[in-house]
């Protein structure tokens, strides 16, 4: 069941959820979370950055969309992070169904410009669109600027950004970044901003770099109205640490008895994911 962005989300706003957008580049870590979705009957969406869309390339992607097709559970394909117009084109050409197309480092003016050319194109093939209004940091190689670097979602601009661009879903800055954070640093999600801009608009809120944040803010988070939530880092760590172990101690070579170890540790880390979305036999909703 593969849907566009703005139709599982949907759902998820009726019915107070969310759900976690994984990005995987290959196929045990992708048959993993799909596995935990279809095991849990829970809605999920699939994700790749661009730098990832390009190195496990358009075959790999074509596979995952007949896989996500097959299965009774909702999935959704989404591109994360385009930095442009051209990217998106590709991948909904690839055959994604949702793609974020993230202006937030341009000027207010030129994020709306991109933006609303992208929605354009995308909704005339049944595409969703997510954008970006603050900038979230990073904690590796990117052109933001890490956790000190974040600039918060100004609450004034969301209606007038989203009235302008017609997007189907907004990813706000309330005080994450992508990666794991730098050794004794304690992540705070800004929940006052958040219910400030809850408060203004019912489009559906994006919190991206949800890996190595507090349980307890990312559950409370979600209960105060934010429907999806990206998580990589975390599910990745725990797949390549379990493989690590593993070789260590046994110089094993073949793939299909190393590989299911690390694949658990993806399952064990999206189960508890989903836990905290609440989004688990919500499936059969859609």
């Amino acid at each position: 069941m593969l849907l566009n962005l703005k139709d599982i989300l949907d759902i998820a706003e009726k019915h107070d959820f969310t759900v976690g957008a994984y990005n995987v580049t290959e196929s045990s870590m992708f048959e993993a979370v799909v596995k935990t979705a279809e095991e849990y009957s829970a809605p999920a969406i699939i994700a790749a950055a661009v730098n990832e869309f390009e190195f496990a390339g358009e075959d790999f992607y074509a596979y995952v969309q007949k896989r996500l097709m097959k299965s009774k559970i909702p999935f959704v394909l989404h591109l994360d992070h385009a930095k442009s117009y051209e990217d998106c084109v590709r991948a909904i050409q690839a055959g994604f169904t949702s793609v974020m197309i993230d202006g937030s480092l341009l000027s207010y003016e030129e994020n709306i410009k991109v933006t609303r050319k992208v929605v354009e194109m995308a909704h005339a093939v049944n595409v969703s669109v997510e954008a970006e209004i603050g900038t979230i940091g990073a904690n590796s190689n990117s052109e933001e600027d890490g956790v000190e670097g974040i600039t918060y979602t100004d609450p004034k601009d969301v209606i007038d950004f989203t009235n302008r661009t017609q997007i189907d879903a907004l990813a706000i800055a309330i005080g994450t970044a992508h990666g794991q954070y730098p050794k004794g640093y304690t992540p705070h999600l800004n929940l006052d901003l958040l219910k400030e801009i809850r408060s203004l608009t019912k489009i559906p809120l994006v919190l991206h770099g949800g890996s190595n944040n507090p349980d307890s803010e990312i559950e409370e988070g979600c209960r105060l109205g934010l429907r999806k939530v990206n998580i990589s880092s975390d599910f990745k760590l725990a797949y390549y640490r379990k493989l690590e172990s593993y070789l260590n101690e046994t110089h094993d070579f073949y793939p299909a008895k190393i590989l299911p170890h690390g694949m658990e540790e993806v399952r064990r880390v999206v189960s508890h994911k989903m836990d905290l979305f609440h989004c688990k036999g919500k499936a059969g909703l859609y």
